[in-house]
């Protein structure tokens, strides 16, 4: 039983900065890998960043390698993606997800999702 929420998202010149912001309820969170997706218009949804549930672990996408950076504080079962030097490719809506087992690496399945929110990039 997790609900999660995102916030955030909104219209940045590129090579701005973005922190979205994810709020999750549920007795699992503390226990839970959580992560962040993406989906541009047309396109698939792809896998953005990882965290594992005290955050001693992360993943990320080439994509957001070096740009991205996910954190979570547990105390107030929130999970964030900090974006920064921000480009028109990266306009999508994000989403937040939320895999109640341990830490797999690239073998999470993620079974509870955010309601997405919108992150646009002009040029």
């Amino acid at each position: 039983q997790v609900q999660l929420v995102e916030s955030g998202g909104g219209l940045v010149q590129a090579g701005g900065s973005l922190r979205l912001s994810c709020a999750a309820s549920g007795r699992t969170f503390s226990t839970g890998v959580m992560g962040w997706f993406r989906q541009a218009p047309g396109k698939e949804r792809e896998f953005v960043a990882a965290i594992s549930g005290t955050g001693t672990y992360t993943r990320y996408a080439d994509s957001a390698k070096g740009r991205f950076t996910i954190s979570r504080e547990n105390a107030k079962n929130s999970v964030y993606l900090q974006m920064h030097s921000l480009k028109p490719e990266d306009t999508a809506v994000y989403y937040c997800s939320a895999d109640p087992s341990g830490w797999r690496g690239s073998s999470q399945t993620f079974a509870y999702w955010g309601q997405g929110t919108q992150v646009t990039v002009s040029s």
